[in-house]
Formats: structure tokens, C-alpha cells, sequence
């Protein structure tokens, strides 16, 4: 079955960024780590049960928010340094 690319995409996303989240120090893995994992899996969840639902906007506008909040969480991985490590 052919997803909607924004679904695709996400799915996408979380493969690849899950393990890396994974690899993260103690120290921020269970905090920080935990929070963004969480994160992606709800916007994947809310754009599954926005692609059903008959009014999809009310459902999408509060994804900003949370796309923004993604955002800023892997700023502060790379202003910690955490992902340069983990890249290579």
C-alpha cells in the first residue's frame, strides 16, 4: 500500500534517527533521548489518524509545535556534541 510521502517520510525519520538516539551517553539518553523517540512516534501516530479523520487541519496545526519542539531537542544534541560523535 502507497503511503502519503509526509507518512514515508516520518517513518523514514525514525529509522534512522532511533538508533542513533539509542547510542547517546547515559546522561542524555534517558532524558533527552527518551523525550525526542517519544516525539517522533506520537507525530507519526497523528498523522496516521489525520490521514482518516474528515477535518485534518485541526489535527496537523498542533504538529508544529511539536516539529519545532524535535527541532530544537537535536540543536542541543549537536551544541552538546552528542551527534558529532555518534555520526562516525
Amino acid at each position: 500500500m502507497s503511503e502519503l510521502p509526509i507518512i514515508q517520510k516520518t517513518y523514514d525519520l525514525i529509522k534512522w534517527y532511533v538508533p542513533i538516539l539509542n547510542r547517546l551517553p547515559r546522561s542524555h539518553k534517558f532524558i533527552l533521548g527518551d523525550r525526542m523517540v517519544t516525539g517522533l512516534y506520537d507525530l507519526l501516530d497523528a498523522l496516521i489518524i489525520a490521514k482518516y479523520a474528515s477535518d485534518k487541519l485541526t489535527l496537523l496545526e498542533p504538529l508544529n509545535s511539536k516539529l519545532d519542539i524535535l527541532r530544537h531537542q537535536t540543536r542541543l544534541l549537536f551544541d552538546f556534541q552528542l551527534i558529532k560523535l555518534l555520526v562516525i
